[in-house]
């Protein structure tokens, strides 16, 4: 990949004496890019805690993640914003704990669910807080490998009769001992109610391994409300099973803010004080603005890809650049990121 990039880098600087450092700032720029395409789904609002985890497959519409050992409840508290959810998911734990504790002592224990709905925008950080919940499911000992294996609905459902069941099975053997989260889970019934659709027979399958498998296996289903609210009603195996409900609300602009100097310090930027003026009047503009496919952390990461690939291009004429220039992002990159 960096050679690709190198010679994009000479093709666009060809004969320009400053062929060496803007071919170098714009390597850096690219690199950086890239990781974030690889890294989609480190767009919340955490230092790292997305990082966490080591991707060990993505393959048709599927993403296997195996946790590292650390502290998944530092990790909660170190998210940016998602005061409420914090309080669920701390509130959750602490039942599991003290349940876990009552069956210890020979004690009744009520019967529970570990199934889990979230709701919310894209860009709300449900995928980070479920590979949280199953390393917290770990460490309580619901799960034995605390593992996700995230997807939507291209990785349960087939074009062909009868293969669906077969590869919903097969997905669901990959997250045994972990959590299984489906994004967008709503899709799997259309809204015009087809029959016909093979995201019925998806659904059966996945319902019965959940009764067969019930110890082995956590499903945390994702999506906006009022579909997922569509999608429960939709059949009523789904509605015993799901009962616990966490919302994510957008972040404000202050907390977009936060997640966009979180993106300068993981990759060695700062920014100017005209410049971080003219990235909050931005992002006021933006949210006061938005509709319901506003992309919230998403949408601050691309922003950051373009600031700082602006910051390349105002550099590129520049010869001998300082470690100081190669760091900064001004005002008038931030606006160009916003208004290309």
């Amino acid at each position: 990949m960096a050679t690709d990039f190198k010679e994009i880098a000479n093709k666009t600087l060809k004969g320009c004496g400053c062929l060496a450092i803007g071919s170098f700032a714009l390597m850096i720029v690219f690199a950086i890019i890239g990781s974030f395409v690889d890294d989609e789904e480190n767009t919340d609002g955490s230092e790292g805690t997305a990082q966490n985890t080591e991707q060990v497959e993505k393959k048709d519409s599927v993403i296997v993640n195996e946790p590292l050992e650390t502290d998944p409840y530092q990790e909660l508290d170190e998210l940016i914003g998602l005061g409420r959810v914090k309080d669920e998911v701390r509130s959750l734990a602490n039942f599991v704990k003290i349940q876990k504790q009552r069956e210890a002592q020979g004690l009744k224990i009520p019967k529970m669910s570990y199934h889990l709905v979230f709701t919310g925008s894209p860009g709300t950080g449900k995928t980070t807080v479920a590979r949280i919940v199953a390393r917290i499911y770990k460490d309580l000992g619901v799960l034995k490998k605390g593992h996700t294996v995230e997807t939507d609905r291209g990785g349960l459902v087939s074009g062909y009769m009868g293969q669906t069941a077969l590869k919903t099975d097969s997905l669901i053997d990959k997250a045994l001992d972990g959590v299984l989260f489906i994004d967008e889970a709503y899709a799997l019934v259309p809204e015009d109610g087809s029959g016909s659709d093979y995201g019925q027979e998806a659904i059966s399958t996945l319902l019965k391994r959940m009764e067969d498998n019930r110890d082995r296996l956590v499903v945390i289903i994702a999506g906006y409300s009022k579909e997922m609210k569509r999608f429960i009603d939709s059949n009523p195996g789904l509605q015993s099973r799901f009962n616990r409900y966490i919302d994510f609300p957008d972040y404000s602009s202050g907390e977009l803010a936060e997640i966009f100097k979180m993106y300068l310090r993981k990759n060695q930027y700062n920014i100017t004080p005209a410049g971080e003026e003219m990235l909050k009047e931005k992002l006021d503009y933006a949210v006061a603005h938005k509709d319901r496919n506003f992309g919230n952390a998403r949408f601050v990461r691309n922003i950051f890809e373009k600031a700082i690939q602006e910051q390349a291009n105002r550099l590129s004429g520049v010869s001998n650049a300082t470690k100081s220039q190669l760091t900064e992002l001004t005002e008038e990159d931030v606006q160009k990121a916003f208004n290309p």
